[in-house]
């Protein structure tokens, strides 16, 4: 029996290829009129955030590419959609080839290409308010020497094309997150922040990242899909009340009462003159280069009239207090159970072959509903059978929708919000009998799972120096991944937070109380994905026996099965197989608690010790 369209996601395809040869067209004319050669279209708001809402989806619109990260580079005769290793598959089934050259991600891929097409005194156009500082820095740094000038434009030029048609900004209502989850007071939190600011000698902070200011006031909205914040901008002060610049349409009675008592409240309008009135002050005010607009940088003068430094929520929001973590280890439980049930029914059902990859989400989505705890899903879940499951970012809709079948590999990447946290997991399930190859990459994957869950580290250790405990087995068989091992998650706040990843750029140093995703992967292009995700606590550090120094380690706070069928035992050291077995006793004891029995039974099956 097919279950209801979920509450969350919706599944219309995410690209509008047939549309972009004219929109194109059409901006290529508006492009002409400014007296640009190029214009640069990213895929971000004015908040510089991951995920953007319709309004703000401009390289979606122009170019059909749905992901979350890309740069579109159009020029006058050329045009190409630069993407990283997550997208590499996508954009190229999204976007028209005969439009759009697909040369690879970063600064320096998206200036040589300009420097490519380019003569020396050519333009390349920008909406300052679309782009971060370090990143337009970055980029005129790079175009300066071959005589090619950066100019910021007034007015967004895709936006003139869009015209009418365009999604207003939205307006969802702020909701107050009680102490209850959040931990501390925002009176609590606004001293910390201001006493930085103090000890650093500046006056003040321009606060742009809608999550930093849903941590710092204790609020929640629903502007972003699945990202509970709300677009909003604020400055805090050194001394006294900060002003908070939201759409007063977004505030009933109470999220009105609970802002006021610690901070002025203006409409969005009134921002320019605020910061105009910094820059005439000559006041000490903060800038974050890598999350700031680049608009506020000119707002104040340049360069040297802002002291540039990291937004203050960041760090302070990444390192989790007691209350949030004891939150997080409950909302894991919860979901722990929600998928323990979902994976008997998919154990059950997909053998049939009448499963596809939406229902497969749909279903997922029904059982976290059950425990009436539900806000939202973090992210759209990735629900790839076979061959989509190669495809990173992998998002369902009608149009690819496929059957789970039998002889192939399912992967599905799936979170969820609650009050007390936020989830995010991947399980890579085997449909039927699974050939070998796919048993020994899975247990590739496995092994650098297991490699970070047991990693054993002293204080001062970044990211960048766990990442290769993720893909030693992999390298070794001449196999890797091109994405990240792991990044920050919030507490009811956005899945993917900073500063802290296990990454090849993950120069953050790791702290205790800080949640990370463990989720090395492989993917054969045409074929199959396999990914491991489970969400991790970085714990304090202790003394080990016979050591001099303390060392930290990883507390694994997600609870569901990995799938033993999969997995090549011999291929295993003696300390991993124990792991695993340790880690699948932990679940049947944890979750066994908190199913039904027909579940239960399927559990005890599901982690049964492998010998």
């Amino acid at each position: 029996m097919k279950t209801e369209t979920p509450m969350f996601q919706t599944f219309e395809a995410g690209g509008t290829p047939a549309a972009t040869a004219e929109r194109v067209s059409a901006l290529r004319a508006v492009m002409a009129a400014a007296k640009i050669d190029v214009l640069l279209v990213p895929r971000s708001d004015e908040h510089q955030g991951e995920y953007v809402a319709p309004y703000a989806d401009r390289l979606n619109w122009l170019t059909g590419f749905s992901g979350s990260a890309g740069i579109a580079a159009i020029g006058a005769k050329s045009a190409a959609v630069f993407v990283d290793g997550r997208y590499t598959v996508q954009v190229r089934a999204e976007c028209d080839a005969s439009l759009f050259e697909f040369p690879g991600f970063g600064r320096d891929k998206v200036s040589g290409w300009l420097i490519e097409k380019l003569p020396r005194g050519g333009s390349v156009g920008f909406d300052p308010w679309l782009h971060s500082i370090s990143a337009v820095v970055q980029l005129e740094s790079q175009l300066k020497p071959k005589g090619i000038k950066l100019k910021p434009l007034p007015r967004n030029l895709v936006d003139k094309v869009w015209g009418k048609a365009r999604p207003a900004p939205p307006t969802a209502p702020v909701i107050v997150h009680p102490q209850r989850f959040a931990g501390r007071s925002a009176e609590e939190k606004l001293q910390h922040v201001q006493k930085g600011l103090s000890d650093a000698d500046q006056d003040a902070v321009i606060l742009t990242l809608p999550d930093s200011i849903a941590w710092l006031f204790n609020i929640r909205g629903s502007d972003i899909a699945h990202n509970p914040v709300p677009l909003a901008f604020a400055i805090v002060p050194a001394k006294g009340k900060p002003e908070i610049f939201i759409a007063p349409e977004k505030l009933d009675r109470d999220a009105k009462a609970h802002l006021a008592a610690v901070a002025k409240l203006s409409p969005p309008d009134a921002l320019k003159d605020r910061v105009a009135a910094l820059k005439k002050s000559k006041k000490r005010v903060r800038l974050d280069n890598g999350s700031a607009a680049f608009w506020f940088a000119r707002a104040l003068g340049g360069a040297k009239s802002y002291a540039a430094g990291t937004d203050p929520c960041t760090a302070l929001k990444a390192v989790k207090n007691k209350t949030e973590i004891s939150g997080a280890r409950t909302a894991h439980v919860r979901d722990g159970a929600a998928l323990a049930r979902y994976l008997a029914w998919l154990d059950r059902e997909a053998p049939t072959g009448t499963i596809d990859e939406i229902e497969a989400v749909t279903q997922l989505e029904t059982e976290r509903s059950k425990t009436q705890a539900l806000k939202e899903i973090s992210f759209d879940t990735i629900s790839g059978a076979g061959p989509n499951g190669a495809i990173v970012h992998y998002r369902v809709s009608r149009k690819t929708n496929r059957k789970l079948k039998s002889g192939e590999l399912f992967l599905l990447d799936s979170g969820a919000q609650y009050l007390d946290g936020t989830t995010d997991v991947t399980l890579t399930i085997a449909i039927g009998t699974p050939s070998r190859e796919m048993c020994e990459r899975f247990t590739l994957v496995l092994k650098g799972h297991i490699g970070i869950a047991t990693a054993v580290f002293p204080k001062g250790t970044r990211g960048i120096d766990l990442d290769p405990f993720a893909r030693r087995a992999l390298w070794e068989a001449g196999l890797d991944y091109d994405h990240g091992t792991g990044h920050g998650v919030g507490s009811y706040l956005s899945v993917h937070e900073g500063p802290q990843s296990i990454s090849r750029a993950g120069m953050a140093v790791l702290e205790p109380g800080m949640i990370c995703s463990n989720e090395p992967g492989y993917y054969k292009e045409g074929a199959y994905g396999i990914r491991i995700e489970n969400l991790v606590l970085v714990k304090k550090p202790v003394k080990v026996s016979g050591g001099d120094r303390e060392m930290m380690a990883f507390e694994t706070l997600t609870l569901v099965p990995i799938d033993r069928r999969l997995v090549v035992a011999e291929m295993l050291s003696p300390a991993e197989l124990a792991w695993l077995n340790a880690y699948h006793a932990a679940v049947r004891d944890v979750i066994g608690r908190e199913v039904d029995p027909e579940t239960r039974v399927w559990l005890e099956q599901a982690t049964a010790e492998i010998g």
